[in-house]
């Protein structure tokens, strides 16, 4: 009896484990070779590919530029890999839209506050509600970070480099929206990104 037992175990414990895989709802955003996820500005010179990354370059006006996705989420976890470039770095990860009812995951300085202010959240005429916990001791300024950030109803969340830095709640947030990566207007800037994945969560 002992071997049957253990037989049906095995069995149990591997269908648990593709049915994980099978369920996954990930969604790759950028793989390193286009931007067909993205609505690209017309006449774009902000968003380039080289080397498999995808770089926010300032043009010589200081236009700024956001790019949005295609897609609409509701409940999700988007993850991305960034890394500083030149200039004063002020970017970030737009939640479901750029107005006063949602929350863009600053990446980078403020321009108001002229500091960085990595991982906290900024929403149009609330500022930064909340800051972000422990980013000088876990942001790499010339490497690669990882930045996740959820929206799940009106909360959000964000780590960095894998430890969890803030949570907070938006009252009368949008709940559904594109997700957009901003190149912000009036710097001389550069960033690039990698790995960009949704996952969503309802």
């Amino acid at each position: 009896m002992k071997p049957i037992f253990l037989v049906v175990l095995a069995l149990i414990l591997t269908t648990n484990c593709f049915g994980q895989n099978t369920d996954s709802k990930k969604e790759i955003l950028f793989d390193g070779t286009d931007l067909s996820q993205w609505v690209v500005p017309d006449n774009n010179v902000f968003w380039l590919i080289e080397d498999s990354n995808l770089w926010a370059k300032s043009d010589p006006e200081k236009t700024g530029s956001i790019l949005w996705t295609k897609n609409s989420y509701k409940n999700f976890s988007v993850q991305l890999d960034f890394k500083f470039g030149e200039g004063t770095v002020d970017s970030g990860i737009f939640m479901r839209g750029d107005d006063e009812k949602n929350a863009q995951i600053q990446i980078g300085e403020s321009g108001s506050l002229k500091r960085d202010m990595t991982g906290s959240p900024y929403v149009p005429k609330l500022s930064y509600p909340v800051e972000a916990e422990g980013i000088k001791e876990l942001l790499k300024m010339d490497d690669w970070n990882t930045m996740k950030a959820t929206a799940e109803g009106n909360t959000y969340t964000a780590w960095l480099n894998g430890v969890k830095v803030m949570t907070y709640t938006l009252k009368d947030a949008n709940l559904e929206g594109p997700i957009g990566i901003q190149l912000h207007p009036n710097r001389d800037m550069s960033i690039q990104f990698k790995n960009i994945s949704v996952e969503t969560l309802d």
